[in-house]
């Protein structure tokens, strides 16, 4: 297995180590959750970008990047939903678009046709990596203590606006979540429309 179909995969086991340190409360576990969301981020980005550079692109690589990009955002929606920090409708949203796109996907195997993701879905990924960091830093901040308000008493990193700019997060990605749904399912429509 090449290096970028193993950072793919290390997404699947950062996931579950992410999920086990956001529900077992310890000191900083949420500043660490944080830490953890970071480190699996920058695998999707190493894992496509060595592959494009080396020219080792994989039907594996196109099929499992985004399934392992899918698992670990909805599980942390999910995760958010159980720790009130998200409202259960958008997860739902979510979590519903992302099945959709993977079983047009495996229809798509079916029928020997690898669809790769799209750059809109793209973009909705990334605003989905920033929500999920904005959760997790709106989550972790006052663990903080006084690294924030070391200068004038004003939060030097964060401050009040990190909250605002989390729930304007959240609400850019169900529209984009939806948008691109809506537009990838458009464009490969002939795949579930000849069964029909």
């Amino acid at each position: 297995m090449n290096l970028p179909n193993k950072l793919t995969i290390s997404r699947f086991v950062f996931t579950l180590v992410l999920l086990v340190v956001l529900f077992i409360k310890f000191p900083f576990h949420e500043t660490l959750a944080l830490a953890l969301f970071i480190l699996a981020s920058l695998t999707d980005y190493w894992d496509g970008t060595l592959a494009r550079r080396h020219k080792i692109i994989t039907n594996f690589g196109i099929l499992m990047d985004p399934l392992a990009d899918k698992v670990l955002t909805c599980s942390l929606f999910i995760a958010f939903v159980g720790l009130d920090h998200l409202p259960a409708w958008m997860a739902i949203v979510i979590v519903a678009r992302e099945l959709a796109i993977t079983g047009l996907r495996l229809l798509a195997a079916s029928k020997n046709v690898v669809l790769a993701a799209e750059r809109f879905g793209k973009h909705k990924t990334t605003t989905q990596i920033i929500t999920i960091s904005a959760i997790l830093t709106s989550m972790s901040y006052p663990e903080w203590g006084s690294w924030g308000t070391l200068i004038f008493e004003q939060p030097i990193l964060f401050g009040p606006w990190i909250f605002w700019f989390t729930e304007a997060s959240k609400w850019l990605s169900v529209i984009l979540t939806l948008l691109s749904g809506y537009l990838y399912l458009w464009k490969n429509r002939e795949i579930y429309l000849q069964d029909t």
